[in-house]
């Protein structure tokens, strides 16, 4: 008798370990772990904190690390936040095509930096009418360029849209990621720069096209696509305002399984850089208790 129950308490136990595992795998794919990090935390902070007082800030308000702004002081950046324990997750950097040189060649430099570590380097292309097609020969050059630069260092390239500049819409980056046929070349979905060039309805079927190679996300607290474009709305905002359906994009990213960071864009948004990002943290943990269904 003792045996028999025994043997049952195994089973039981045995069912529960392979319940428990199925259900964390499929929490896995509905419910992804992005990590979350903050970038332009810096363009407009009143207190003008130094990079190491960044990292230690945004270390003790929870953020898996930072985003870096150009190419100077990358050293200090990188050497704060390991120092921090926190992960320097993209380096943006600028193209122009109607310049020379073309782009920053202090990048030579900075992509051994960037071995080893999760960090993305985030193209911006400007000079040029926006989405100008005529000028992708001379785009897909230099991409292929800085993108075979970066893959002898195992560094991943993103492009990254920009209201108002030559690359401008994921549509003109998804064109040139066919173009320039590299493996590490992604997209990165602004959600500040969507805001201002297309419509809500566009925004699913957008970013389900972009998944075999949207590789980061950004996002903000900000109002409708609509009331942004008739300059009605508020832009750039702190998590925690704005009439903008933010856990409605979060939704659509977990139905596409998207597995990369997420980082919070936080330029131009004026005061102690200290007290918005609080407030976009307390934001970011209650969007994530409410899918988990807390």
């Amino acid at each position: 008798m003792a045996r028999s129950t025994m043997g049952l308490l195994v089973l039981l136990l045995l069912g529960l370990a392979s319940w428990a595992t199925d259900r964390g795998s499929l929490a896995g794919e509905a419910r992804p772990d992005w990590p979350f990090f903050a970038l332009c935390m810096d363009t407009h902070d009143a207190r003008q904190r130094s990079l190491g007082e960044q990292a230690a800030m945004l270390n003790e308000l929870g953020y898996d690390g930072a985003g870096h702004l150009w190419l100077d002081n990358l050293p200090e950046r990188i050497r704060t936040l390991d120092e921090s324990g926190l992960a320097l997750h993209q380096v943006y950097m600028r193209v122009d095509l109607d310049k020379s040189p073309h782009y920053d060649r202090r990048l030579a430099t900075v992509l051994p930096l960037l071995k080893g570590r999760p960090t993305m380097l985030a193209v911006l292309f400007y000079g040029g009418k926006p989405s100008d097609e005529a000028l992708d020969p001379a785009a897909v050059d230099i991409l292929r360029e800085i993108a075979d630069a970066a893959a002898k260092h195992d560094v991943r390239v993103v492009l990254y849209p920009h209201a108002n500049a030559w690359l401008e819409r994921v549509e003109d980056s998804l064109r040139l990621i066919e173009k320039c046929d590299r493996p590490n070349l992604g997209v990165m979905f602004n959600l500040c720069h969507w805001l201002a060039v297309d419509r809500e309805e566009n925004l699913e079927p957008l970013l389900e096209r972009a998944k075999p190679r949207l590789w980061a996300v950004s996002l903000h607290g900000a109002d409708r696509a609509a009331e942004v474009q008739a300059k009605t709305g508020q832009w750039i905002q702190p998590l925690d305002q704005g009439t903008f359906d933010v856990a409605g994009l979060l939704k659509i990213l977990r139905r596409l399984d998207y597995r990369g960071p997420i980082g919070l864009q936080c330029y131009g948004i004026p005061g102690d850089a200290r007290e918005h990002l609080q407030r976009s943290m307390a934001a970011w943990r209650k969007l994530n208790a409410e899918r988990e269904g807390l």
